[in-house]
């Protein structure tokens, strides 16, 4: 869509000869050329993805959740919306005890 530089309106589009955008408010005319010329734009990079964990380091917050496989007191967290829109998020958890490491959920 193309708007008048005047006005502010809607430029409409004419099939003529040669073919034009026209204002219908005002007496703005753009005529379109016969060629359509094409721009490069800037050259896109690939970029190396960033970790979200590295090794056994949790990158998420944490917080005071007790395991229920080792009663150990930390816990990694994540939330994420599994079901619709209207019901609560599901957090899921990750023990912090190295040797132990479960993970569950609270719907």
């Amino acid at each position: 869509m193309e708007f008048c530089p005047t006005c502010g309106n809607m430029l409409q589009y004419e099939m003529r000869i040669p073919a034009r955008f026209f204002c219908r408010t005002c007496p703005y005319v753009c005529p379109l050329l016969p060629k359509v010329s094409i721009r490069r734009g800037v050259q896109l990079e690939n970029k190396e993805p960033t970790p979200i964990a590295v090794g056994e380091k949790s990158v998420g917050p944490t917080t005071d959740a007790p395991c229920p496989k080792c009663s150990h007191g930390k816990a990694a967290f994540h939330q994420m919306q599994t079901r619709s829109a209207d019901e609560p998020m599901t957090i899921f958890y990750k023990c912090l005890n190295h040797s132990c490491g479960h993970q569950w959920r609270e719907d």
